[in-house]
């Protein structure tokens, strides 16, 4: 029986041939910690080294503020300030507030390559795994340990295959294809499996679009998201410049006789796009079912869908539209690269011509703790990932997911909006 690329990353790591099931303690390529989570990781790798410990290789792990960036309070200033002063004594990059949300640096700075074994203390981790690499999130506790050791026990997941084909029409985007999915499985439809998509439809798909899918794997309850590394791959790394690199990386796809727990067929060809409605990531309709739902406010951007494409999209549709009276439309870039570039080539123009709000690199209101928040009784049309309750402010609030362009639709009507109409 051949060994999905999950086994074949597992057995790289731990040195061994292993398979789904069996527990393994593998070697880590590289850790991720962010400005909410890092205090505890910190906190736990004292605990297991004491203070004057030094973490096992300073150079695979990566630190990044962006949950609560800039400091919007005394809290997160004490927090951040710590972080700096622990970067500093162990020679971690710290890309501070500098450069935007954690995810998008992890994969557009090269830190991630086809065949890595990422943890990041953060669920969304499970994004890079579009490279090709398995990432997943752990607990901050956890993190202590791999910062000491350099290794984490796990179970090797089983794999469901998602095998996506068709053309996708016109206005309709992979979140559209992740949210299907998950209204199909459920949110605890993949619980610690490893999801790996593939298929037609993936394998034209450009990198921002299968970041986009990937990093929403944790929503139906999957350990990664994971897309096998092809001329795609290759073409994305090219271009952020590790050439270097690539020909020293292993390659891995998954055997054609693999042991799959389960392969799940799906043709978007005549895919609407979606939306998941509160409370809940699974709860899931096409978007005809829900048009016409008030929006007080609309927030394109976070790790799911503040790419440059994702923006590109929105604003092609925003050109020369104003946002509607009595909404108002929040737009961040994922990261300082995609700002600036969108900034040179018009796109922030367009948004703030249009009545946006463009704010700096950060996850702003996606986790309901920095800016941009919703009162009770509103409602929030959201390009993020998660839509629970009080996930973007008052627990009285409603929050709805869609892809940017329903995101983009929704702020010119002031209502949920199909967006091949406009």
């Amino acid at each position: 029986m051949g060994k999905t690329i999950t086994e074949k990353i597992f057995s790289m790591a731990s040195g061994k041939d292993v398979k789904s099931g069996e527990y393994v303690f593998a070697k880590i390529d590289r850790a991720m910690i962010h400005d909410i989570t890092g205090p505890l990781a910190v906190k736990a790798f004292r605990e297991i080294a004491g203070e004057n410990g030094k973490v096992w290789d300073s150079s695979k792990i990566i630190m990044a503020f962006d949950h609560q960036a800039p400091a919007d309070s005394v809290v997160a200033a004490e927090n951040q300030k710590m972080l700096r002063i622990f970067a500093g004594e162990q020679n971690i990059l710290n890309y501070d507030i500098k450069e935007g949300i954690a995810h998008q640096i992890m994969v557009e700075k090269g830190h991630v390559l086809p065949g890595m074994l990422v943890v990041g203390a953060d669920s969304h981790t499970c994004m890079y795994g579009a490279l090709g690499a398995f990432s997943t999130g752990i607990g901050s506790t956890d993190m202590g340990a791999v910062f000491a050791l350099g290794k984490l026990w796990f179970k090797v997941p089983e794999t469901i295959r998602f095998e996506v084909n068709g053309t996708l029409p016109h206005r309709v985007y992979s979140k559209d294809i992740v949210l299907k999915i998950i209204g199909m499985i459920g949110a605890d439809g993949a619980n610690y499996k490893a999801a790996e998509f593939a298929g037609t439809t993936i394998e034209k798909m450009e990198m921002s679009q299968r970041f986009t899918i990937t990093n929403m794997a944790i929503e139906m309850g999957a350990k990664t998201g994971i897309i096998e590394p092809d001329a795609e791959t290759e073409r994305y790394l090219r271009n952020i410049g590790v050439e270097g690199k690539l020909e020293d990386w292993e390659w891995l796809r998954s055997d054609e006789d693999s042991d799959y727990f389960r392969r799940i067929e799906l043709d978007v060809s005549d895919l609407e796009p979606q939306v998941a409605l509160p409370h809940s990531v699974d709860n899931v309709k096409p978007v005809s079912e829900v048009e016409g739902i008030k929006a007080d406010q609309v927030f394109i951007g976070s790790c799911t869908n503040g790419r440059y494409g994702d923006l590109k999209i929105a604003a092609e549709i925003l050109e020369g539209e104003q946002v509607a009276s009595g909404t108002r439309l929040i737009v961040i870039p994922a990261s300082r690269s995609i700002y600036m570039k969108a900034l040179r080539e018009g796109l922030i123009d367009t948004f703030v011509d249009a009545g946006a709000v463009v704010e700096f690199p950060s996850c702003g209101p996606c986790m309901g703790g920095s800016f941009g928040l919703i009162a009770g009784g509103e409602t929030s049309i959201s390009t993020s990932n998660r839509n629970f309750i009080g996930r973007q402010g008052s627990p009285e609030g409603r929050v709805y997911l869609v892809s940017p362009a329903t995101a983009a639709a929704t702020a010119i009507y002031g209502q949920i909006t199909d967006p091949r109409k406009v």
